[in-house]
């Protein structure tokens, strides 16, 4: 769950919210903002401190109707074991939500910032280096489709995420911001636009 942001941001929508978390500062991160928050979020906010590939540890089978994994792929060495351990977790009905970085379209976050080594590097990769310098994983839609087959939770949905915004400075909260996200809500929806899309958003669903 990173630092929690997102799982925050559902139990203030008034969700019941399990955020799983294994690395000490974040989950010192996320506890302080839980206990900032008031009682009624602090209520729907469980943290466990553990890793999901051992969900069998923690949680009972179909526990949950929707398991989020944004952005956590791209950083474990195992990720057909992570998405086992989330499959697990997942309800009846129950809707898988994976965030990853689009391996087809690497060449684009390079190229977008006029870094045309790292955007010829980029063609037929499989990882990229972060912000930070780490290498990390980069996924494509086919073999993440099958993966999502294979733990019986089909895709049904996938979405392009950050088509235009990767090499932009995000403007503050106003109208600029505003007709940045309608663009990039649009976009990431229709073809060709969400192929070349920086991160792939992509939803499996179990029957």
């Amino acid at each position: 769950m990173g630092r929690g942001t997102q799982a925050l941001r559902l139990a203030r929508g008034g969700h019941e919210v399990t955020g799983v978390e294994r690395d000490p500062d974040h989950l010192a991160a996320v506890r302080a903002a839980v206990a900032a928050e008031p009682e009624g979020i602090r209520s729907r906010m469980r943290v466990v401190e553990g890793d999901g590939r051992d969900t069998g540890v923690h949680f009972r089978p179909g526990s949950f109707d929707v398991v989020l994994c944004h952005g956590g792929l791209m950083h474990v060495e195992e990720p057909d074991a992570l998405l086992a351990g989330l499959g697990r977790m997942l309800a009846p009905g129950g809707l898988l939500s994976l965030v990853v970085r689009n391996a087809d379209a690497l060449a684009m976050r390079p190229g977008l910032r006029a870094d045309w080594g790292g955007a010829l590097a980029a063609f037929g990769a499989d990882t990229y280096r972060d912000e930070s310098g780490a290498e990390v994983r980069a996924h494509r839609l086919d073999a993440v489709g099958q993966a999502l087959a294979g733990i019986a939770a089909p895709l049904v949905a996938w979405y392009g995420v950050r088509v235009f915004s990767e090499a932009t400075e995000i403007p503050e909260a106003g109208p600029e911001l505003d007709a940045l996200l309608a663009a990039e809500a649009r976009a990431g929806r229709v073809e060709p636009y969400r192929r070349v899309a920086s991160m792939l958003h992509l939803c499996g669903g179990r029957d």
